[in-house]
This record gives C-alpha cells, sequence and structure tokens, in this order.
C-alpha cells in the first residue's frame, strides 16, 4: 500500500491532486483543514487487512526501509501513521469524510444546479408541449383548475389529443373522468339487510343515516325499518338518532358492544333494513380497532359503507379511508357537497383508493338532500365549481406537468 499527504488550498484541488497523481482508484483516509488549505491522505494499493490485523492489539512498528529505498520522505512517514491506525480510527473517517464542510458545501451547490437544469428543462418541456398540442395544454390547465391530482390529469386529459377543437377536448375530458370515477350499485335499499355507516367525527353519519331510513320508510313503510347506535363513547351521542327514530315512527336501539349488537340484531331480522350508526372516530383514534371487532363479531352479514366529507383535503381522506379498511368497505357516502369550495380532491382520492361511492349528499334536509352518486353529475358539479377559479399559470403547469416531457427533449 502507497500512501501519500497532499496539501491544497481547497477541497477541489486536492481531490484534483490525488486523482492526476495516484489515478481514479485511490482511496482517501482522511482530509482535514490545516493552515492554507486542505490536508488529505490517500492510498493506493489499499490492503484493509492491515488495519483488521490491527483491530485486536497493538500493530507491530513497521519496518524502516534502508536510506536507498526512500523515493519520498514524506510517503515513507505517512505510511508509519497509518500503519499504527486502530479500526475505530478507519471507522471514523468515512464519517469525517462525509461532514467535511467543503463536501457537503459542494454537494449543496451541485443539488441547486440540478434542481435549476431540471425546472429549466421542465419549462422548455411544457412550451413545447404547448406549442404543438394547444387543445391538450389548455384541457390540462382546466383539469388542473379542478384541483385533481397530476397523474389523473395525465390520464384523463388523454382523449384530448384526438379532439377537433378546444370544446370537444373538454367534453371527451370529462367524459373519461366520469369514466374512471368508481360508482356503487346503491340498491340495498330495496333488497335490504344490515348496513353499518362509519367514519370520523363530523362528517354527518348520523344525518346520513337519517335520510336513508327516511328513503326506505316513504317506499316500504315504517315497519319495516329499525335503527341501532353503538356510540356508547359519548354522552347523549344517541340522543339525535333516537329523535329521528321518533319522527320516522321507527325503533332505535343502542348497543354497547359485539354480543350486544348480535342479540338486537337477530330480533330484528323481520326488518327489511337496519341501519347501524357507529361512534364517530379519528382516524387515528387507537379505539377503531375495537369498533371493527363490534361489527365483524357479531355472526350477522353487515354492509358497511364510508361516509366521507367533501370538505375535507386529499390526504386527509387518504388518511381516513386507509384507517377504516379495518373493515370490508362497499361503498362511501360523500357529504357536505354544498359546503365544498372544489371536488377534484376527493375525486381524485376516491378514484386512486377504488372507493365507490354510492350516495352523495348536499344538505341537511331529510331525506331531500340524498341523491344517489351519478359520476356524470359529480363531475359536472366539480367542473362548474371550477370555473369560479383562476387557471394555473405556466410556471405552475411546467412544474407540474413539464418533467413528464424531458426525456424528450434530452
Amino acid at each position: 500500500m502507497k500512501v501519500k499527504r497532499f496539501f491544497a488550498p481547497d477541497m477541489r484541488q486536492a481531490i484534483k491532486r490525488v486523482r492526476d497523481e495516484q489515478g481514479p482508484d485511490a482511496v482517501i483516509l482522511s482530509n482535514r483543514q490545516v493552515e492554507g488549505g486542505i490536508e488529505i491522505i490517500a492510498a493506493t494499493d489499499y490492503d484493509e487487512s492491515v488495519f483488521d490485523a490491527g483491530a485486536g492489539a497493538e500493530p507491530a512498528p513497521a519496518p524502516t526501509p534502508p536510506a536507498s529505498a526512500r523515493k519520498d520522505a514524506e510517503t515513507t512517514d505517512v505510511s508509519e501513521s497509518v500503519t499504527r491506525a486502530s479500526t475505530h480510527q478507519r471507522t471514523r473517517l468515512p464519517a469525517d469524510w462525509v461532514q467535511d464542510p467543503a463536501i457537503v458545501s459542494m454537494r449543496e451547490e451541485i443539488r441547486q444546479l440540478r434542481g435549476l437544469l431540471e425546472n429549466q428543462l421542465a419549462h422548455l418541456a411544457w412550451s413545447d408541449h404547448e406549442r404543438r398540442a394547444p387543445l391538450h395544454t389548455d384541457v390540462m390547465r382546466r383539469l388542473s383548475a379542478m384541483e385533481l391530482d397530476a397523474a389523473l390529469v395525465e390520464k384523463v386529459s388523454a382523449p384530448a389529443l384526438r379532439a377537433r377543437d378546444g370544446e370537444q377536448a373538454w367534453q371527451l375530458a370529462l367524459a373519461e373522468l366520469a369514466a374512471t370515477l368508481p360508482v356503487a350499485d346503491n340498491d340495498f335499499l330495496d333488497r335490504g339487510g344490515v348496513v353499518a355507516l362509519v367514519g370520523s367525527t363530523g362528517v354527518g353519519k348520523t344525518t346520513s343515516i337519517a335520510k336513508l331510513a327516511a328513503r326506505c320508510v316513504l317506499r316500504h313503510g315504517r315497519r319495516h325499518v329499525a335503527l341501532v347506535t353503538t356510540d356508547s363513547y359519548r354522552i347523549g351521542a344517541h340522543e339525535q338518532l333516537i329523535t329521528y327514530g321518533r319522527l320516522l315512527g321507527v325503533p332505535v336501539q343502542v348497543a354497547s358492544d359485539h354480543k350486544e349488537l348480535r342479540s338486537i340484531l337477530n330480533s330484528l331480522a323481520d326488518k327489511r333494513l337496519v341501519l347501524i350508526d357507529t361512534a364517530g372516530m379519528s382516524q387515528r383514534d387507537v379505539r377503531l380497532t375495537e369498533q371493527f371487532s363490534t361489527l365483524m363479531e357479531t355472526g350477522v352479514p353487515i354492509r358497511t359503507l364510508l361516509v366521507i366529507s367533501a370538505t375535507l383535503h386529499a390526504s386527509v381522506l387518504d388518511e381516513t379511508i386507509r384507517a377504516f379498511s379495518g373493515v370490508a368497505i362497499d361503498g362511501a357516502v360523500l357529504t357536505k357537497l354544498d359546503e365544498a369550495a372544489s371536488l377534484g380532491g376527493v375525486l381524485s382520492t376516491v378514484i386512486r383508493q377504488h372507493l365507490p361511492l354510492m350516495f352523495v349528499t348536499n344538505g341537511q334536509r331529510v331525506p331531500e338532500d340524498l341523491q344517489p352518486a351519478r359520476a356524470q353529475t359529480l363531475v359536472q358539479e366539480a367542473a362548474e365549481l371550477a370555473r369560479a377559479c383562476e387557471l394555473p399559470a405556466d410556471s405552475a403547469m411546467a412544474e407540474r406537468f413539464g418533467g413528464l416531457q424531458t426525456n424528450v427533449l434530452v
């Protein structure tokens, strides 16, 4: 192993000297700031066994070569110091190298230069695509104003590439979005059975249950409907459901655990439809598993609907859907459409999570403000909300989508 010490005004020049004199296979053993610049100790023909031999005991002193063999006094002095190095010192050197201020500064400069280059390429790519496919880029801009995520915008805007004019391009994109939106069959109002609504606090589960119960009462009569609540966590939590039951003329029962719920469901076996109102819990509540167990351990087939609010941010919706996937979700009820400023986030989420929508609600009236989910209607509502929004600027579009085309330019 040949070891040598190098001095230079800065790290860049020091590394260049190492490469010039010892070649690309040189190994840097240490570096440190010294007066006037940087000191680097580098080696060629690096033999790791030299260090491993010294891990358990003090290594024997290196033999001193004859004067005639000393090609470079500087190299010999460094060789002796490296031979005396311990394994502990050797394992510390890479950390010193990584944390060296000059290397950290160089890495940050490279990162900034790379970001600047990528940004410039993205803007060039977007400008080029806008010039070659103006109808497509216009549709992408309008879909982005709906607050759909980038991957979905790219997917549903693809049909616009074959459009004759701007209006046809827009309608093709909306039709593609509607075809992508999952919508579930909502025939359980006629088919009957036991249906539980789950969801976070404040999303409108209890009101949604009242609307569903009212719909079934109007179709089949009050004697065919019953309500059950498992919300025993909050004081007076079941009072609202009892009030709705009284107004609808249907029985309401309270179950505190899975045994009680099983007994109640068995007693209501003659009812066409039994709706279960569960406790509203945060998606991060540790008691969610207890609620899931209450539903799953009854021994009675229960269909589960997740209630989500259109006013929630897409990231919160993603987290909520993942948290409530502890039970098999048959579909979703989308509430508070009348309060939402945009529907792009929720549409993106249900598409990404493959969560079929079954009902939507857009007000507090029972049962008028409950409708079956219709993909085309939801997409049109999302587009109408976006009409009041300002279209994204070229810089924003380039940041979102320019990177998709950079490989074409490079």
